[in-house]
């Protein structure tokens, strides 16, 4: 049979497709998952490192912003390296080492981080981004001196409880130039919202420092305007806007056209301004240097997956694989043995009865075990099939020798049919049609097309009824018979036991059981029929005080044919077919029949109904 399994459906086959797609949707996710793992800390890292990196440019942009020189930069370096946990070096253009947190002598990254120039750069509005912009801390010249500063205090606290007594909540913020300057929720407070019992004009007034460095400021300007040949329509001024960063200066004359968009003297005229700027700055700021972070030869980590990765992934995998084959063939075939021994033992030939060893405690052990029964019960059913077809051939044959024997010989004239003679025969033909009702009737209940005409019974007026009608042949045996019910002497009422079951059914089961007692009560015994109510049941038993039955032989007493003697004389060797119509009787009603004896104290036949209620009458009714 395994032969023609096609080898897609056989399932050793099966379990190792399924296992290797197992383990390879496992190596797949597990890959997936830690390159999505190793993705997202690298990414993190990187992010956290440009974060780090912009910090450090912004702070080095600061130092060079408000310091003249890089003269005493290392504490700034190496606090910043110890918080960052980065290489920090400064370098002049060529590569004159100005400050580094590493050792003397430490191999530089081949190319630097960003330029370190606070007059070009905007570490505010794009931090790190290398723009055109000066840092707003480069103030120089501007810077007020301790006594302006606190005139220009006390006028802004001024100002601000002014604003407060008007409705206006502020805050004073001091710029790098050490201008104070007033705040609200929306930013720098712009003078048309300044209240206008508040708007004196004093804190806006340029200092003496703020003058000076216009003026020169001017001055730079006018010249650059100069060297580019272009001629201003007026005397130009610069005006200073200020905010919380720093003054910046505007170039005021000709800056827009009518459409709003800047002139050519305009344009120009920002661009010198820009350039002047520079220029008054460039003595208080620190020359321009290289920053660089990290060591050999990147600056920042990267994930390299190289060739020599890229094979160990593989031959992981293939491992894993070959693992996954090796264990799922080894568990399949152990499995599989297994059935494969179940499926030749089936295969065998039906009166060999070949069983399988159990090998396992597993599902294919209970299997197996399973199968072991089945077969016993199989070669017991085969026993008992081929002994039942020797038992109802004997039965029928005896009959039948007998009825034919004596018909031979009355036809040869040896005998003549006197009335003893045609009684003979007649008992044999009554014995004949005894056995074939029997089988009949247990064909009928196997086959559960017994019919049943069921009624409420009495179960005193049935007991009555079966001993009535065996009373004759118990006292020809020398059999005392006997009834006693419990909770029936009254005709009716609630102690009388009734039963929903086919009176003539029962008869025969109930007479059955009495039949057999008469055969093997020895003379003198006595035989009772009893019942009684137990709960939602009524409980018939038919006792005798016979020969009993072995304990060996009990769980065979319901068997077809079985007998307790061996013999078949007509005193007790019976068809054997007695006890198997009443357990089926039985059944059909619902109810269940057992047995206990003893050897040589006789035995007790139970018979256990459903109780069902009294009938309602007329008269009751009424």
């Amino acid at each position: 049979m395994s032969s023609r399994i096609p080898l897609r459906k056989r399932l050793l086959v099966r379990l190792m497709i399924t296992s290797v797609l197992i383990a390879l949707c496992s190596v797949a996710a597990t890959a997936w998952l830690a390159v999505q793992t190793t993705t997202r800390a690298i990414q993190e890292e990187q992010g956290q490192v440009l974060a780090d990196d912009t910090d450090i440019l912004r702070q080095l942009s600061g130092y060079a912003a408000t310091h003249p020189s890089w003269a005493g930069v290392q504490d700034t370096v190496r606090r910043l390296s110890a918080a960052t946990g980065r290489r920090i070096a400064l370098t002049t253009a060529d590569r004159t080492p100005i400050a580094d947190s590493a050792r003397s002598r430490t191999a530089l990254p081949p190319g630097a981080a960003a330029t370190v120039d606070p007059l070009h750069t905007d570490t505010y509005s794009e931090p790190g981004a290398q723009l055109s912009g000066v840092d707003p801390r480069a103030v120089g010249p501007y810077r007020l001196t301790p006594l302006e500063r606190a005139r220009l205090g006390k006028m802004a606290t001024v100002r601000q409880k002014c604003a407060a007594r008007n409705g206006v909540d502020t805050t004073i913020i001091w710029t790098p130039s050490g201008r104070p300057v007033l705040a609200d929720e929306n930013g720098i407070l712009p003078n048309s919202r300044v209240p206008d019992v508040c708007a004196d004009g004093h804190l806006n007034t340029l200092t003496h420092t703020e003058e000076t460095a216009v003026a020169r400021l001017a001055s730079l300007a006018e010249a650059c305007l100069r060297r580019e040949n272009v001629v201003l329509p007026g005397k130009g001024f610069i005006s200073l806007e200020f905010s919380s960063q720093a003054p910046q200066p505007q170039f005021a004359l000709g800056r827009k056209d009518l459409g709003g968009h800047p002139t050519a003297i305009g344009a120009k005229g920002n661009e010198c301004l820009a350039e002047a700027r520079r220029e008054q700055l460039d003595p208080d700021v620190a020359p321009v240097a290289e920053l660089f972070l990290g060591t050999g030869d990147s600056a920042l980590p990267h994930f390299d997956m190289s060739n020599a990765n890229k094979a160990k992934i593989v031959g992981v995998t293939g491992l894993v694989l070959a693992l996954t084959v090796a264990v799922t063939a080894l568990v399949a075939t152990r499995l599989v043995r297994p059935l494969r021994a179940l499926t030749q033992a089936a295969q065998q030939p039906l009166e060999r009865h070949v069983r399988v060893p159990v090998t396992t405690r597993d599902e294919t052990g209970i299997l197996a075990v399973a199968f072991n029964e089945l077969t016993e019960r199989r070669e017991r059913m085969e026993a008992q099939r081929k002994a039942m077809v020797s038992d109802i051939a004997h039965e029928l044959r005896t009959p039948l020798t007998n009825i034919r024997g004596w018909l031979e010989v009355t036809r040869d004239g040896i005998v003549d049919p006197d009335p003893e003679l045609l009684a003979s025969l007649h008992e044999e033909a009554v014995l004949l049609q005894r056995v074939i009702d029997d089988l009949q009737d247990l064909a009928a209940a196997d086959a559960g097309t017994l019919a049943l005409h069921r009624e409420a019974v009495r179960a005193d007026e049935l007991l009555a009824q079966v001993a009535a009608a065996h009373r004759v042949g118990a006292e020809a045996a020398g059999v005392g018979l006997r009834t006693g019910t419990d909770g029936t002497s009254a005709p009716t009422g609630s102690g009388t036991a009734w039963i929903d079951a086919d009176p003539v059914r029962m008869r025969q089961a109930l007479g059955n059981l009495v039949s057999n007692a008469i055969r093997h009560t020895p003379d003198g015994g006595t035989i009772t029929l009893s019942a009684r109510e137990e709960e939602d049941q009524v409980v018939l038993a038919v006792a005798d005080t016979g020969s009993g039955i072995a304990a060996e032989d009990l769980p065979s007493v319901f068997d077809r044919f079985w007998r307790a003697e061996k013999s078949r004389s007509r005193r007790t060797g019976g068809s054997g077919l007695g006890l198997s119509i009443v357990r089926q009787l039985v059944a059909a009603h619902g109810g269940t029949v057992a047995v206990a004896s003893e050897l040589g104290a006789g035995s007790v036949f139970t018979l256990r109904l459903p109780a069902t209620d009294p009938p309602v009458d007329g008269d009751e009714v009424r």
